[in-house]
């Protein structure tokens, strides 16, 4: 893959536009790839999606996203199970190879986060044959700690690597967000580990924007706004090997609130001057 090619939308990043919208933009701003989430692909209907992403020549460079793996009940696992089912055959449908997994925070009223941890692992073991025979990677990502509670008891690259070991790399992998990891001591080793084992499988930027939004979600920023060093980190995972899609996912209500085809303009601007260089 070229170095012009690697930049892909996250639909998360104009959130206002439906996916129609958002692969017209990608077209009219050439770039090359997107990665939706699954309310614009149920918005659209998923035949209809694949057949709008397939027309206008994108690839797509993951499916966000299954996951929420911790329910200590059979019926909430059950539930989980079914619908990270039926995201593995939407990722299958529109073509990617990769599903991103939020693993889940703690349950209501449970406070033993190392059995809740347990359960993330159960459920990949549960989830991996069926993924595996649909061609699907299922990505474990990290998430800051400040979301341990309602949405990832992973918080480190580590912590996810450690999860994912027991599974070939072809079938749990890990994936790198800025806004997510940049603040860990050992983000270096882990991605120079993840790449290692094969298991560096995308690479997601945006920046972490001072001070911290009502909404915790809502802090992400264009690249170049916050706090985020993205020539390190990024070139830490270029050196791992990582050569794929690079998608920008931005949650940010002034970007929401703007004009999509200017967002993706500054967009590619901040990709080409802070990312790409050094990717």
């Amino acid at each position: 893959m070229t170095a012009p090619s690697r930049l892909s939308l996250n639909s998360a990043t104009t959130k206002r536009w439906s996916l129609q919208e958002a692969v017209d933009g990608c077209v009219r701003a050439g770039i090359p790839a997107i990665g939706p989430w699954r309310d614009r692909v149920e918005e659209a209907g998923l035949t209809e999606a694949a057949a709008i992403i397939r027309s206008a020549g994108l690839e797509v460079s993951s499916l966000c996203r299954g996951g929420f793996l911790t329910a200590a009940d059979e019926a909430g696992q059950a539930e989980a199970l079914a619908d990270n089912r039926r995201a593995v055959l939407e990722a299958e449908t529109l073509g990617t190879r990769d599903l991103y997994l939020v693993v889940g925070g703690l349950p209501k009223g449970e406070k033993d986060v190392v059995a809740a941890r347990a359960r993330i692992a159960d459920r990949l073991g549960d989830l991996v044959p069926f993924a595996r025979e649909h061609g699907v990677r299922l990505l474990l990502e990290p998430l800051h700690p400040m979301f341990a509670a309602d949405r990832a008891l992973v918080s480190t690259l580590g912590q996810a690597l450690d999860i994912a070991a027991p599974f070939d790399p072809a079938e749990v992998a890990v994936a790198v967000d800025t806004f997510h990891v940049w603040w860990d001591p050992e983000l270096k080793d882990q991605i120079a580990r993840a790449g290692n084992e094969n298991r560096l499988a995308s690479y997601q930027v945006c920046d972490f924007n001072l001070p911290i939004a009502a909404d915790a979600l809502l802090s992400r920023g264009m690249m170049g706004d916050g706090v985020i060093d993205f020539p390190t980190i990024t070139g830490w995972v270029r050196d791992a090997g990582y050569e794929g899609y690079i998608e920008v996912e931005i949650f940010n209500q002034e970007i929401w609130d703007a004009d999509g085809h200017k967002t993706l303009a500054v967009m590619k601007e901040r990709f080409e001057e802070l990312v790409l260089p050094y990717a």
